[in-house]
């Protein structure tokens, strides 16, 4: 019975290791910066490895009031792109930790 304890003990410890791994990716992500443009950098979008909007940027020049409608797409394009790269990145990262496991509750 003693070795069932043994086991459990090293349970716990690798559970507890990959918690901390975890949270350090976590931290390391909500301080990464990515970027999605759109219209050859007319908008810009920054984003954090954890899926936040930081910023938009607009160049002067994209702005039409005659063609809003084309600079609401642009703005979409970049939060897309943004947003499908930060994905990309958090996975690969978080995946590194959990060794590909699908972990219920991480939310990626």
């Amino acid at each position: 019975m003693a070795t069932g304890f043994g086991d459990m003990s090293s349970l716990l410890k690798q559970a507890q290791e990959m918690q901390r791994r975890l949270q350090e990716t976590q931290q390391a992500l909500d301080e990464r910066v990515i970027e999605g443009t759109a219209g050859g950098g007319a908008v810009k979008v920054l984003v954090t490895g954890n899926m936040q909007l930081s910023s938009i940027k607009i160049d002067p020049a994209a702005v039409d009031p005659n063609d809003v409608e084309g600079l609401e797409d642009l703005v979409s394009v970049a939060v897309r792109s943004a947003l499908a790269e930060a994905k990309t990145v958090r996975d690969s990262e978080m995946s590194k930790v959990t060794g590909g496991m699908n972990l219920p509750g991480l939310g990626f």
